[in-house]
């Protein structure tokens, strides 16, 4: 399993004083190596095995990649999402991929994928489902990136990052509160993404958000929770490129967007912000000109910094955050709106 292990580990790139970029190749791998190591130890996943999981993004490309090496089938569930350069590259890796074309009633596409791949997981005997929504293995695989940034950093005094299937954030705050108790963690949404309380509506951001809550979003994990638009992600996708030559995917962007307002608003605090993956696969959607002219509030003006909302489940037209302070969701959503202190920390 470890063929590609050195390809897991991110480059922590300085963008500022005390701020860095924890630059990955391609984040999910760290993820779904230790996944698969773990399945294997356990039982689960013996020679030939049938891998089947759900992605429409970067998590499937790692399995893809790892199963190549040790001899995996790996059947992936996606939705049009997925990008057709992508899509060209995991059947040449062998996977076998199938596309669900319309959302399911509730949980939109993301439970639609699910539910196509139960029926594999039913109809293939042995097969095996890495579950990166629940999969526990996902956060605690995160240990070896917070190793990382303390032996090239020391203390941290914050962390962003982008949240999707919970894993990265939650792991890596969890392991480093362990010698910083203190850290500040910052988690990034999009609005339409149930994940911190919005309600479900349509995504248009690949590895942001999502229509069904994962049990990886730990959620008590989170100091502050910001969420941008596409066209706030896209412009920030190209602000680290321009001014920092870092050639990443929109998820790193907004995660650049937030570090970097907070790193200005907390002089002095070291600061983290995670870029999962590079910019190749949106050669034609984020980095096109022509595309980009179709996103709504792209030739517009955008916020220069947030708007604190008193509840998550505020409409949000805009670049919006909100204290978040450690709790559950369900704490949140009940005490929502009764004050709106605490936004810098």
């Amino acid at each position: 399993m470890r063929k590609l292990e050195e390809f897991e580990g991110p480059r922590l790139v300085p963008l500022g004083e005390n701020l860095y970029g924890a630059s990955f190749f391609l984040m999910k791998l760290l993820p779904a190596r230790f996944m698969l190591e773990r399945a294997a130890e356990q039982g689960q996943l013996k020679p030939a095995t049938t891998i089947c999981e759900s992605s429409s993004g970067t998590f499937g490309l790692a399995l893809a990649m790892l199963a190549v090496q040790h001899g995996y089938r790996l059947i992936l569930v996606s939705d049009w999402a997925l990008d057709r350069h992508l899509h060209r590259r995991l059947i040449e890796l062998g996977a076998e991929v199938t596309i669900v074309d319309s959302p399911a009633p509730s949980g939109g596409l993301q439970q639609a994928r699910l539910d196509r791949l139960q029926i594999y997981l039913r109809d293939i005997a042995g097969s095996y489902w890495p579950s990166q929504y629940y999969n526990p293995d996902n956060p605690l695989s995160y240990g070896k990136v917070a190793e990382q940034f303390i032996d090239r950093l020391g203390k941290l005094d914050c962390l962003v990052g982008p949240v999707g299937s919970g894993g990265s954030m939650s792991g890596t705050s969890r392991y480093l509160r362990a010698l910083f108790p203190d850290l500040y963690a910052i988690g990034v949404d999009t609005p339409n993404s149930v994940l911190f309380g919005q309600p479900s509506g349509k995504l248009n951001l690949s590895g942001l958000g999502g229509n069904i809550l994962p049990s990886n979003v730990d959620h008590s994990q989170f100091d502050e929770v910001h969420w941008l638009t596409p066209a706030e992600v896209f412009r920030a996708t190209h602000d680290l490129h321009r001014k920092h030559g870092l050639f990443m995917g929109p998820t790193s962007g907004a995660a650049y967007r937030v570090a970097e307002w907070w790193s200005r608003s907390n002089p002095g605090k070291t600061v983290v912000a995670l870029f999962p993956d590079e910019g190749h696969r949106y050669v034609e959607t984020v980095y096109d000109q022509e595309w980009l002219e179709t996103i709504a509030g792209w030739a517009g003006p955008l916020r220069a910094s947030p708007v604190t909302v008193s509840s998550p489940e505020e409409p949000m037209s805009g670049w919006s955050h909100f204290p978040w302070k450690r709790r559950s969701l369900d704490e949140v959503l009940a005490h929502a709106g009764e004050g709106r202190d605490g936004a810098n920390g």
